[in-house]
C-alpha cells in the first residue's frame, strides 16, 4: 500500500480491532476472515455499526458460502488469496473512486477551510469535526441549500415538521441559538447570520 502512495496502517489489539478503528479513522478496511480472538466476520459487523467505511476482504477461503457471508455481513468486495498486486490495486482503486468521489458532491463549502458534510451531518474545520444533532443538521442544509439567500423562519419550521419533529416558533429560537453558539466556539466566528424580521441566511 505505501509503494502504491497510501498511509496504511496495521490493526495490533485483536482482542479489540474497533479501538484500532475509532484511533486510525481509515479511509479503507482489508480485511482477513482467519483472525485471532474473533474472526473478520465479526469485526465486519461491529465497524458497520459505526461507519459505512468499505471494506475488502483478502482471504485463502474460496468457498461460495465464504464469499456470500462477507457480503452480507457488510463487506464491499472479496479477494482470494492467492492474488495479483494489481488486481488488489485496481480494486482499491475502483472502490475508493466509487466511495469518495461521489461524496465531494456532498460537501458543502462555506469557505476553504469550513465545510459541511451531508452524509455525516457534521462541520469540519481542517481535522476537527462538529456532530450536529438531526434538527441542527436539516437547519444547516436548508440554509447552505440557500446559501447566500434568505430562508424564513417559517420555512425552516416547516422543513423540521416533515421529519415528524414539531418545532414550535420559540423552540426554533433556542434550536438556532444552540447551534450559532456550538458552530462559534469552534469556528471563532458567525456561520448562520440574521436578517432582522425576515430569517436567517449562511453567506
Amino acid at each position: 500500500m505505501k509503494r502504491w502512495g497510501y498511509q496504511a496502517v496495521i490493526a495490533t489489539h485483536f482482542d479489540n480491532v474497533i479501538q484500532d478503528f475509532v484511533n486510525y479513522k481509515p479511509h479503507l478496511i482489508l480485511m482477513d476472515i482467519n483472525l485471532p480472538y474473533y474472526d473478520g466476520y465479526y469485526w465486519c459487523t461491529q465497524i458497520r455499526n459505526l461507519s459505512q467505511v468499505p471494506i475488502i476482504f483478502i482471504s485463502s477461503r474460496n468457498d461460495d458460502h465464504d464469499k456470500i457471508r462477507a457480503i452480507l455481513q457488510g463487506g464491499d468486495d472479496y479477494v482470494d488469496k492467492p492474488f495479483h498486486l494489481e488486481l488488489l490495486k485496481a480494486k482499491i482503486e475502483a472502490i475508493l473512486r466509487r466511495t469518495y468521489q461521489y461524496k465531494v458532491k456532498d460537501q458543502m463549502r462555506i469557505n476553504e477551510d469550513i465545510y459541511y458534510d451531508k452524509m455525516k451531518g457534521s462541520f469540519f474545520y481542517h481535522e476537527q469535526e462538529i456532530h450536529l444533532t438531526k434538527s441542527e443538521s436539516q437547519i444547516v442544509c436548508l440554509l447552505l441549500e440557500s446559501q447566500g439567500d434568505i430562508v424564513s423562519r417559517q420555512e425552516l419550521m416547516e422543513t423540521l415538521w416533515n421529519t415528524d419533529e414539531f418545532i414550535s416558533d420559540n423552540s426554533l429560537t433556542v434550536l438556532i441559538s444552540r447551534l450559532r453558539t456550538k458552530l462559534k466556539e469552534a469556528y471563532h466566528q458567525d456561520i448562520i447570520h440574521t436578517k432582522k424580521g425576515l430569517g436567517y441566511y449562511i453567506p
